[in-house]
């Protein structure tokens, strides 16, 4: 099993009473539904009390804890509102990494539009054609209240959570600013198609189901491969992931070297595999490098990164960053800061670098339950005895795309990258060096 650090955007934090539950009901939770959700807090509960990194537990009464939240299962009014009871339970230690998955829906909510953080303030970054909000929202809208809830850089991990993962939402209701200043209020319709859950995997849908996934795979696939575009002195990589391997690294590398510069962009890049990361490590540094102190259940180890010696990049390093970059891909960006090994450009990094495996569970013969958690197995102090994980990196140069920049379609932080490398890139070419038609699956 290969270790990962990667900011799961999922990530679960606490299901607060404010945000709407699609599934609420005023029944209350039968017996039967109460007894599942138990069942699923158990076992999240065990997973995470024997493999925490720390022990401890962040001196939380961990068995307290649990007695406390299945008495809350009795209490919730609906199935879907006792899930959220689970996912509440595992929120107690405000981790990034460790979460509750809960069981897959039936059907599948797209959005239309999906949502990031730019310094602080959530943006409108894209909007699908063809969808309800494309005829509502675009590109550069600053999102001022989702649902009747405000959105920041400390809640945003929370929303999606609960919009992709919890509560799939028919309709969102949007408050939001145009870069023109003009503020209003929009009601979006999901477009909702019928999937296969998990649950029917016995079924006479299995095919179907299975073809669904296969063509789910091919597309992140495609969507997180890596690319490079060679200008001049200048080779642009564009890296959005760290779950590749090794080999992957080196070829890219390997063109690099062809080149003065080398600009890494790194945003939007939630980690992935540990070796990936020691490999791109390796593969700037001409000496063996301290990437940082793991701390686990068993004490603390080193996590160092042997050279790659005469095969390693040894000229101009450009890192680009933003709010979703996260794990591996802040861990490299912190490490090229603290070795003065070259700039690190964008805006301040998500500050979720923890280690995690995933626990997956089941639940039924005949009709299956599929859920799971994910725990996390190690932080990482980075050389200065400081830990990125809540805190993030802040870029040698803070550069922020404006709402205007987003509405034009420009890529100012990119553009400023590639002049620093002395080319001059206009910032809407900047913005289209890797740009193509994608499904706007988000929100």
């Amino acid at each position: 099993m290969k270790l990962s650090l990667t900011k799961l955007s999922l990530s679960a934090l606490l299901v607060c009473a404010a945000w709407p539950l699609a599934i609420l009901s005023a029944q209350g939770i039968s017996s039967n539904d109460a007894g599942r959700v138990k069942g699923m807090l158990k076992d999240t509960y065990e997973a995470i009390k024997k493999n925490y990194y720390d022990p401890t537990l962040q001196g939380l009464d961990w068995d307290a804890r649990y007695q406390e939240y299945r008495d809350k299962v009795d209490a919730a009014p609906s199935l879907g509102a006792g899930v959220g009871v689970v996912a509440g339970f595992v929120d107690g230690l405000k981790d990034s990494h460790t979460y509750f998955q809960p069981p897959s829906w039936s059907k599948r909510v797209d959005y239309g539009y999906s949502v990031g953080i730019v310094g602080d303030a959530p943006y409108v970054l894209k909007v699908r054609p063809g969808s309800d909000a494309a005829s509502k929202l675009q590109p550069g809208d600053r999102i001022l209240g989702l649902n009747g809830n405000q959105i920041n850089r400390e809640s945003f991990v929370r929303m999606q959570y609960i919009l992709h993962l919890l509560s799939p939402q028919i309709t969102t209701t949007v408050a939001v600013r145009a870069p023109n200043g003009q503020e209003r209020e929009e009601v979006v319709e999901s477009t909702v198609t019928n999937g296969r859950a998990l649950m029917e995997l016995g079924g006479s849908g299995t095919s179907i189901l299975l073809n669904d996934l296969v063509r789910d795979m091919e597309s992140a696939e495609y969507e997180n491969r890596q690319r490079s575009v060679e200008m001049g002195d200048i080779l642009i990589w564009r890296m959005p992931s760290f779950m590749v391997e090794p080999s992957d690294i080196d070829s890219t590398i390997s063109m690099a070297r062809e080149h003065k510069t080398l600009i890494l962009d790194l945003r939007g890049n939630p980690g992935g595999y540990v070796e990936t990361l020691k490999r791109l490590v390796g593969s700037v540094f001409g000496e063996n490098q301290m990437i940082g102190t793991r701390l686990t259940r068993k004490g603390r180890s080193r996590l160092s990164a042997p050279t790659r010696g005469d095969r390693a990049f040894t000229g101009r390093l450009i890192v680009l960053i933003d709010s979703a970059s996260g794990s591996s891909a802040e861990l490299f960006a912190r490490v090229v800061q603290l070795e003065g090994r070259g700039e690190v450009l964008g805006d301040r990094s998500a500050g979720a670098v923890r280690e995690a495996r995933f626990f997956p569970f089941f639940q039924g013969t005949e009709v299956i339950i599929t859920y799971g958690a994910s725990v996390t197995s190690a932080d990482l102090l980075m050389r200065d005895g400081v830990s990125l994980e809540g805190i993030g990196v802040t870029p040698d140069t803070v550069l922020l795309p404006t709402g205007e920049d987003l509405a034009a379609g420009r890529d100012p932080v990119m553009s400023h990258a590639a002049q620093l490398a002395g080319v001059a890139l206009d910032p809407v070419a900047a913005a289209r060096l890797f740009q193509e038609k994608r499904r706007a699956g988000g929100w």
